[in-house]
């Protein structure tokens, strides 16, 4: 009985390990991604409040793909997948643009709930429009695939 919990305990950690290694060796995930666009009907039926969250999605997903849209606009994609050996300078440098977005990302975040209540709905709204035009393109990329 030791034996299985014990094997089965190094089986969990090593699967956790690799795990984690995948996730650190891809430019973004799916998650980071907003999964619905707007017509002005919808944003115009909503409270400022909300409209907020929106726009500081839309802030987010624009912030982590960006930088790296002329490699991928995918989800997902590792660095092997285009090319790029995934050796542990190459994993460093994804990581540490991860947690400067991330804090970056925060950091934004904030200012926008505190200063962008003040900006009038009407001029959220069509921010937050012409944010979700621009993740368009950026989900058509570079080769026009939507």
């Amino acid at each position: 009985m030791i034996k299985l919990f014990f094997s089965l305990s190094l089986l969990l950690f090593i699967n956790s390990i690799y795990a984690q290694k995948v996730e650190e060796a891809t430019f973004f995930s799916k998650s980071k991604q907003i999964n619905k666009f707007h017509s002005i009907s919808d944003l115009e039926s909503l409270k400022k409040g909300e409209l907020i969250m929106l726009y500081q999605d839309r802030v987010e997903e624009i912030m982590t793909i960006l930088p790296f849209l002329s490699l991928t606009n995918e989800a997902n994609v590792r660095l092997s997948d285009i090319g790029i050996k995934e050796d542990s300078r190459h994993v460093k440098v994804l990581k540490n643009n991860k947690d400067t977005i991330a804090k970056s990302i925060e950091t934004t975040k904030g200012a926008i709930e505190e200063l962008v209540a003040y900006a009038d709905t009407e001029k959220i709204i069509w921010t937050i429009l012409y944010f979700e035009e621009i993740i368009k393109k950026m989900r058509i990329g570079v080769n026009g695939n939507y």
